[in-house]
């Protein structure tokens, strides 16, 4: 007993007791998600700030002593006339008055909760005071940007170009993975390298003959050649798919060719079924990529108000309204949501493909 007592008071507990290290595991886990809650606020305070931007008018913006939030300066309306509302200190309280009457040393304020009181009489000067704030978001940004910008064709081409592409991305590169993981052929490895090796090729440098080549062919000013290159097998999608497909088992396509079936019908009935996750995981990748595309669209649309993408329309936006950046963040968010939502809705599957993908194999 008086060994445990010793061991207690020095707060290590008894010889072989588990709870000192339990007690370490609980503030290590305490410390591990103090950062990590630290870090993504520091990471989200960005988009924090663009939103609290997008919900404020011109005037909410300029004005000096605003806090973060949308807010307006409160006012109160006596006999046709309009006060503001300040939060003035009386007898060691803070209370929201009127102020009808400024001076330099003594103002005269009114009690908007109960002015059959009379007039307050207070000391001091009013420009010292901070003005009573109320919560007024401007949701009104939001639907001057849909109208000005044309927001509903801007958002049609972006969908059409992104669920085109990746319909050109799907089909290309899961023939070609299909091709590199099940099939040997002379040179197969060699030209997987080749094909990954295109990866560390800068696009600037293939940017002059990739536009030469489709202003001759007549495609600028059209959708065709942000959509025409994706009907050919890209490397890093077709890395992706292939490291997936290399984790079916064999057995599987043996088994299928003994009742008689060919490669395509393999492929499409054994390992397209089992391959979900990656192929999500690249359907996503490629929306987020188209989304956010804005050198080829500004390329080969630039002529073509009409058929231009959301990133061309907000850009344009911004060098009209450079000073509304109320409504420039306003569409930005709108413009923001839709990816975040779609990463959202699949994001377990996502992540299913991506580990797999780059842990088993």
């Amino acid at each position: 007993m008086a060994l445990t007592s010793r061991f207690r008071r020095l707060g290590i507990g008894r010889p072989g007791d588990p709870r000192p290290a339990g007690r370490r595991n609980l503030r290590m886990s305490f410390a591990v998600t103090f950062i990590a809650v630290v870090a993504v606020a520091a990471f989200l305070s960005p988009l924090l700030r663009s939103a609290t931007i997008a919900l404020k008018n011109t005037d909410q913006l300029t004005e000096i002593d605003a806090p973060l939030w949308p807010a307006t300066p409160t006012t109160y309306e006596l006999e046709g006339r309009t006060y503001d509302v300040y939060t003035v200190p009386i007898d060691g309280t803070n209370r929201e008055l009127a102020l009808v009457k400024k001076g330099q040393k003594e103002s005269d304020f009114i009690d908007p909760a109960n002015p059959d009181a009379g007039l307050i009489h207070w000391v001091g000067s009013w420009r010292s005071l901070n003005h009573v704030f109320r919560l007024d978001p401007q949701w009104n940004n939001f639907s001057d940007v849909w109208e000005l910008i044309d927001y509903p064709r801007l958002l049609f081409n972006t969908i059409a170009i992104a669920l085109i592409g990746m319909v050109g991305v799907l089909l290309s590169c899961t023939l070609v993975a299909y091709g590199f993981a099940r099939f040997r052929f002379p040179g197969r490895n060699l030209l997987f390298t080749i094909l990954i090796a295109t990866i560390f090729l800068p696009s600037m440098v293939t940017l002059i003959p990739t536009y030469t080549l489709f202003v001759k062919l007549g495609w600028w000013g059209t959708w065709l050649p942000l959509l025409v290159p994706t009907f050919f097998a890209n490397a890093y999608d077709v890395f992706l798919l292939r490291q997936y497909f290399l984790t079916i088992p064999r057995d599987l396509d043996e088994a299928a060719a003994i009742e008689g079936a060919g490669p395509i019908r393999i492929l499409r009935s054994v390992i397209i079924p089992q391959a979900w996750p990656v192929i999500a995981a690249v359907a996503i990748f490629h929306i987020v990529y188209s989304w956010n595309d804005f050198l080829g669209p500004l390329l080969y649309l630039s002529a073509k108000p009409e058929l231009q993408t959301l990133a061309i329309g907000l850009a344009r936006f911004e060098g009209i309204h450079f000073s509304d950046p109320n409504r420039i963040q306003a569409g930005v968010l709108m413009t923001l949501a839709i990816p975040v939502v779609v990463f959202l809705v699949f994001q377990r599957v996502f992540t299913r493909g991506i580990v797999i993908t780059g842990v088993e194999k």
